[in-house]
């Protein structure tokens, strides 16, 4: 099964998301765009693993004070465009805390260095010119209190993402 951990956002931080992607449509940018119910923050991706309730073990070996993130800026990695998070110390720190915890049980996960961002839109393409129009960057903000363990299974209208358990 396909894991992945992930912070998964409240109604208030995710309206931005979706008012972005709506503005973005109306300027003519088209692409895969995330739906509403896959908008989320990947902490660890750990891919083809069988062991849920390991992984879960591992979630509980990085626990942490509920702490505040805030959305900051816009971007692209070659066609996909996401939207970044401002600076923040205590998730850099649950991010370290949970790829050692994760190490320790020999779990296997993507070891490229974590750089928070939300994936909006992917595949993205723009037929107004070269550079992608943003109206405004969003804003929003919300309190991490939790984090999920995420399977994602392949369906026919695009990807599913089902919360396995969260700590």
């Amino acid at each position: 099964m396909r894991l992945f951990i992930a912070i998964e956002f409240d109604e208030a931080f995710l309206q931005p998301l979706i008012d972005l992607q709506e503005d973005m449509r109306s300027l003519g940018v088209g692409g895969n765009y995330t739906k509403r119910e896959n908008l989320h923050l990947t902490l660890a991706f750990i891919g083809d693993y069988g062991d849920p309730g390991a992984v879960l073990d591992a979630m509980g070996e990085a626990a942490f004070q509920p702490f505040p993130i805030r959305l900051h800026g816009v971007g692209s990695f070659g066609d996909l465009f996401w939207v970044g998070l401002e600076k923040n110390e205590e998730l850099m720190k649950l991010v370290k805390r949970l790829r050692r915890a994760l190490a320790c049980q020999g779990i296997p996960f993507d070891r490229k260095r974590f750089s928070p961002h939300i994936t909006i839109i992917r595949k993205t393409s723009y037929r107004g010119g070269e550079a992608i129009p943003v109206t405004e960057p969003p804003y929003g903000h919300m309190t991490v209190g939790r984090i999920s363990l995420m399977r994602s299974d392949r369906g026919k209208n695009g990807m599913i993402y089902t919360e396995l358990g969260s700590v």
